[in-house]
């Protein structure tokens, strides 16, 4: 929320929702066909949270005018009765396909979709969203009841309904996976070369700052955009997609914005 220290040993005065919001609305200005987007770990260890417990970053977020986010492990951090509970604060939607919340709390809740289709001028674009596995990640006491499943078959399935059966123009994947690992776990790597119908995954969860997205090939050996701009809310990632009428090729330009 608030930007780093002016002492900080690696971003002196970095970050800060003010900042952010001071960008979000310039950009707002300047387009009007646009989404924003986060890939989970809003609630994290700051006094804010500790004291308010995610209340302001859904108010501030919501104000911003995010339009949709998945889960982090860190918003785990004090179980889903903590996440319903805040829920009423955030104006955005939550959208995840491979945690079960069936057994929990959030069961019934609206605003968690698998997946949601965004109108922007004649285009549709399809968001989707994934999580990592919660084991050792939080505290078993908050994660009761979440059954996670595979993100690689889950989002293959939503992906697929997006691209082929909703007819989506472009098909966005919210990650908290990790940008990749020198396992086998699974990470945005390993997700984009092992499904397909996905364009672009925004991915979280490593902290990696990537200077520009990073291109792989799924399963159809068609390109995939993977984009991850650290932690802490210090770089603001901004992706243009230019659409052809003419031939349906998409066109990107990216920046990485400091706040």
């Amino acid at each position: 929320i608030e930007p780093f220290p002016l002492n900080d040993a690696k971003y002196p005065g970095e970050g800060g929702f003010a900042k952010r919001a001071s960008l979000i609305e310039k950009i707002k200005a300047e387009d009007k066909n646009v989404l924003l987007l986060d890939a989970g770990d809003i609630f994290q260890g700051t006094p804010y949270f500790n004291y308010f417990h995610g209340e302001i970053e859904y108010k501030l977020m919501s104000l911003m005018g995010y339009d949709a986010v998945t889960f982090g492990n860190h918003d785990f951090d004090m179980g889903c009765e903590n996440i319903i509970k805040q829920m009423p604060n955030a104006t955005f939607d939550f959208i995840n396909c491979n945690y079960d919340f069936s057994d929990t709390v959030l069961s019934k809740n609206k605003k968690i979709l698998p997946y949601k289709i965004y109108k922007k001028g004649p285009l549709k674009i399809g968001i989707l969203g994934v999580g990592i596995d919660l084991e050792n990640l939080v505290d078993i006491k908050y994660t009761k009841g979440i059954i996670y499943n595979d993100p690689i078959t889950n989002a293959n399935k939503i992906a697929s309904i997006l691209k082929n059966d909703e007819k989506c123009d472009y098909v966005i994947c919210l990650s908290h996976l990790g940008y990749k690992y020198d396992t086998s776990k699974i990470s945005d790597i390993v997700l984009a070369e092992k499904t397909k119908n996905i364009d672009l995954i925004i991915g979280g969860h490593t902290h990696t700052f990537l200077d520009v997205p990073q291109t792989t090939l799924n399963s159809d050996k068609q390109q995939v955009q993977i984009t991850q701009v650290g932690w802490a809310g210090v770089w603001l990632g901004k992706i243009e997609v230019f659409f052809s009428s003419y031939n349906k090729k998409t066109v990107q330009n990216n920046k990485n914005i400091p706040i």
